[in-house]
């Protein structure tokens, strides 16, 4: 199959707000083991920032957006240095590909990111994306990882998306009330489900469980399940592609008759 795979900042960190390498390590480990099963991945992580942060050592993001800029451009490279460091333990490659609106919605564009996409898999690599924030303007800026993964994995064909998040699933209330109970598979996305993924996530990331279902939404509407599972076990995505329950299934609209 060709997965994509989508991770967010507050995974990818510890409560201090830096980078957990435990948890990144993890997440490599089973990527690097479907790819061994015959999977081609392509990996949606964000982090930037946080990885910049740390390199730079300041306690707290600036405001400023030219600020954030250089802190992504920092940022992306060693949140790239690291990933490279623990594929290459398991023996893969990776491959850089930074995305904005312009090239998702310009054709030309959009086909040349394809093409290259396509030739980092026949190559084995893994694709490790992200919106490319240090040249951020309102205009070209897609706005969180969770479409971006969306767009991702419609234009390359994707079988599955799979997004990592800090929740086990889609839940029919607040996920901390106790009276609240898990979504095990979401048929359709009407208005309900909108209505009870709410607003915003946690203070980390950009995306919350309304971002996540917009995803859906787009990947479900051109036939890619997409499944929704606790970041914090990357071990669940083999429960995923073994057809096990494990947090929330959207269906594709073609697997539904």
């Amino acid at each position: 199959m060709k997965i994509v795979i989508k991770v967010g900042s507050s995974t990818l960190t510890h409560a201090s707000g830096k980078l957990d390498f435990r948890m990144i390590d993890r997440l490599v480990r089973v990527i690097a083991d479907i790819k061994n099963n015959g999977h081609q991945v392509v990996l949606v992580s964000s982090g930037a920032q946080v990885a910049g942060m740390a390199r730079l050592r300041l306690e707290k993001k600036p405001e400023e957006i030219t600020k954030k800029q250089a802190l992504a451009a920092v940022g992306q490279c060693e949140l790239m240095a690291i990933y490279d460091r623990f594929f290459t333990d398991y023996g893969y490659n990776v491959g850089q590909i930074l995305l904005n609106k312009q090239v998702i919605d310009i054709p030309s564009l959009k086909e040349n990111v394809t093409n290259t996409f396509n030739e980092l898999l026949e190559y084995g690599c893994i694709p490790i994306v992200n919106e490319n924030d240090s040249v951020e303007v309102e205009e070209i800026k897609i706005g969180e990882n969770d479409t971006l993964s969306a767009l991702v994995a419609t234009f390359i064909g994707a079988d599955k998306l799979i997004m990592l998040t800090d929740v086990d699933a889609f839940y029919d209330g607040a996920p901390d009330d106790e009276d609240s109970r898990p979504i095990p598979v979401i048929k359709e996305i009407d208005d309900r489900i909108k209505q009870l993924a709410g607003g915003a996530g946690s203070s980390k990331g950009t995306g919350g469980m309304a971002t996540k279902v917009a995803a859906a939404e787009i990947a479900t509407a051109a036939g890619i399940d997409v499944h929704i599972i606790y970041g914090k076990d990357p071990g669940l995505i083999y429960d995923v592609l073994d057809g096990k329950r494990a947090g929330t299934l959207f269906k594709s609209k073609k697997q539904e008759k």
